[in-house]
Formats: C-alpha cells, structure tokens, sequence
C-alpha cells in the first residue's frame, strides 16, 4: 500500500517516493561518537555531577538523559528543541542514548527552564573534569588564554540583551578564553548586551589561571588580548600568576610621541621608494596614568603597499622576546575569530531563545561542552588528514552516514550504507577511540 501511495517525480514517472523505509537513520556516524564519550566516561560524569533543581520525584527522562541528548542533538546539528519532536523514534538516537524514545520538545524546553545558578556551576565542572581526562591523554606543554568577547544577537524581549554599540546590533556580550593553540573553549560568560570587553575580565580568568597553576604546575602559561582587554588589573592578574601576555594598546599621543624616533626612521627608510611596503619595531617603556609601574611597550610602524600614511600597533607585554617576535605572535590571534565561527555556525552557541538570561547562560554553556567534546574528539581521534576540518565537514563525512538497523534476537545490527566513501576513515576513528586511554577519577 505505501508503494502505491508514493509520490512520482515529474522528471521521471518511473521513480516513486515516500518516507516508509523502516528503520533508517541518517546519523549513523553517531555511534563513534557514542564510543568515544564512552570513553571518556561522558555519560557516567553527567549522571554524577549533573541535576536540576527539580520538585518532581519522578521523571522519565532524567536531566543527564536530556543533557546527553542535547550534546547528541548539537553534535548532529539538530539544535533546537523543536528538533526532537522529529528525532523521538530515530533508531541512531535512541542507541546512543540507551533509550526506547527521545525526550519530545516540551520536555527539553522544561528542562532548560528549570536550570540555574547550581546548575551553571555544574556544567563548568564537568567541563574542568572532563578537560583533566582529555589532558591525561595529552597533555599541554603551554597554554595560550586568546580572550576575546562576541555578539549573540538577541530578537525578542530577553533580559538582559541590549544594544552593543560596537557590533551596532541587539544582543549579549559575552566574554570567551580559547585556548589559541587548539581551539578548546576554556571559559565563556554570558553578560548583558552593553557591557565593556574588560569588564569583569580579571574575575572571569582568576579562576582558570589558579586551576592551571593548580592542576598543571610545570605547563607555561600564555595569555593574548586585543585593545578592549588593556586594563591595569588584568595585567596585574596576568603578573603575580606567573603568565607571560601580549595585549595591544589603543593609539593615543604619548605612544605616538615615545615611538616618534622610529617613526623618522621609517620615513628616512622610504624616502627613495614611497610606495613599496615598509616596516620598522622598536620598544620603550611606557607608564599610563592608571598604572603603578611603567612596562614594557613593543611597536610596529608600517607603510603598506601604495601608501604615504604610516600605520603604528603598540603592544604591552611581560615576555623578554624581540619586538619582531612579539608582534607576530599578537597577530597570531586572529585564528580566535575561526573558532568563535566555528561555535557559533558549527554549534549554533547563539542560540539564546530563553525570555531568561540564567537559562540562556546554561544553554551557552551545553552548546559550549559540545564543541570541546567534539574539539576533543577531532584533535585524539579524527585520522590525521581530517584533524584540520570544521564540524560540517566532519558530518557530512563520518556522521551523516544512511543506517538500516537489523534486529536479531541476541543483536541489533546497525548496518551503514555500502557506498560510504568515508568507510576507510571510519573503521580508523572506531581504531583510535579503542587504543584512548584516559585517566577516569
């Protein structure tokens, strides 16, 4: 009967379509996922450390089940709650849960409700804890704390949302510490709409920079900032904590004065060829008014191609590298742009529907441990040609393969579709996941 009731192409009369194939999934990829968190004792961690101040005394899906299913959710690029509805009797989903049925829309949306403070904390948690395990594997010679802030744009009457008068857009501001040298998501902290970078930006690092002084003693620590992060107590943080930083200055005329020697020689140095691009460093030490103390100030001073203006970038720092150096490796921090990209499309981390501004920060916050868990999952395990590529790559490769599920009576049989052209890739991802050995407490 559903062959008869299935719909012809115009193109070919020949070819009839309906959506009564059985029991196919087009996630199947996900149960690499699934080994992997496995692994990592994903599903153990959350059902420990992971509860909603919640009244009822019974539940069926429990809060780490609609969290685990949210992390599978993102992963897959179903983001919204809405999704779940579709996805309920998805047969991928369901094995990867270890449940006979998803939780439906208005359960999840409940569940996001019901989120607080407590539960904030938790999930910060669980990504230190998980972060620790990830590090025993592999673990860091030096960190680089690249901070930087974004907009999550806002289109309703959210608390807390506002216009940013930088991004000229309604929204929250909220401040993000990637580690620079392999994208981890270290901290983010949502905050209202009209906050300044800076503002509260000492606070927001205090904490990591105790736990890495705590947990990992002998690993070099590095921090990077562009000119919204320039304030005296964050580079006072940065010093007593025994953390090297580069963070850029705004042009004003004192540095322009201090650099005006350097400025003569570059024009000196352009005065046969005006139009070539030229480039001098130089450093002098510079006290602000706000300061204690006068530091060290690197500059650069270029004339790009074509051009008679001479462009300056100042720089303070605590390293002893040359000024050259210095300033390149301030450049460097552009790739942080990548991967707030990355959180924002791959993860869709802007996704900030809630009327309240506490559960839109815990929803930040799983769309967050998604993209680490996923960060993790590319950098330990990916075969090496794929370790580079961002997440719909990495789908439309290894997770959105077709599965027809077979059931036997001892065996349930998830069994992929025979012209992956990925096959290869897969069974050396399920090879890696198998020799992972982290370090569970």
């Amino acid at each position: 009967m559903a062959i008869v009731t299935a719909t012809a192409l115009e193109s070919n009369k020949n070819i009839r379509v309906n959506f009564d194939g059985g029991d196919l999934s087009s996630d199947g990829g996900l149960l690499l996922i699934k080994e992997f968190y496995h692994k990592l004792g994903v599903d153990t961690l959350l059902k420990r450390n992971f509860h909603t101040n919640d009244p009822a005394s019974f539940r069926i899906h429990k809060d780490h089940e609609n969290l685990l299913q949210m992390l599978y959710q993102i992963t897959a690029a179903y983001f919204q709650d809405d999704h779940a509805d579709s996805l309920r009797k998805d047969p991928v989903m369901n094995a990867v849960i270890g449940k006979s049925s998803l939780a439906s829309q208005p359960t999840l949306s409940r569940f996001h409700n019901r989120m607080d403070e407590q539960s904030l904390k938790q999930l910060e948690e669980i990504q230190r804890i998980l972060r620790k395990r990830v590090y025993s594997v592999e673990k860091p010679e030096h960190i680089l704390f690249d901070l930087d802030s974004t907009l999550l744009a806002a289109y309703g009457t959210q608390e807390g949302e506002a216009f940013n008068y930088h991004y000229q857009a309604h929204g929250y501001h909220p401040l993000l510490c990637f580690d620079g040298l392999t994208g981890d998501l270290l901290k983010v902290e949502l905050r209202p709409g009209t906050q300044y970078c800076s503002k509260g930006a000492a606070a927001f690092m205090l904490p990591l920079l105790e736990e890495y002084q705590r947990d990992y003693p002998e690993t070099a620590l590095f921090a990077r900032g562009d000119s919204g992060f320039a304030t005296d107590e964050l580079y006072s943080l940065f010093e007593t904590n025994g953390t090297s930083y580069v963070i850029r200055l705004k042009e004003n005329p004192v540095l322009r004065r201090l650099a005006k020697d350097l400025d003569s020689e570059l024009h000196d140095l352009t005065l046969e060829d005006p139009t070539s691009y030229a480039v001098v460093y130089g450093e002098f030490l510079y006290k602000a008014g706000s300061w204690d103390y006068p530091r060290r100030v690197v500059c650069k001073i270029e004339k790009p191609y074509g051009q008679m203006i001479h462009m300056n970038t100042f720089v303070v720092t605590n390293m002893e590298s040359s000024p050259e150096d210095l300033i390149r490796f301030y450049c460097k921090r552009g790739q942080m742009e990548n991967f707030i990209k990355e959180c924002k499309s791959g993860f869709d981390m802007s996704y900030v529907s809630s009327s309240s501004m506490i559960v839109n920060a815990n929803r930040v916050q799983i769309h967050a441990l998604a993209y680490n868990l996923f960060n993790w999952f590319r950098r330990l395990i990916l075969p090496e040609t794929m370790r580079k590529d961002r997440i719909d790559t990495v789908r439309l490769k290894l997770l959105k393969i077709a599965a027809r599920i077979v059931t036997s009576a001892r065996y349930v049989y998830f069994k992929l579709c025979s012209h992956c052209p990925y096959q290869s890739q897969f069974f050396e991802t399920l090879a890696n996941i198998s020799r992972l050995q982290p370090m569970i407490e």
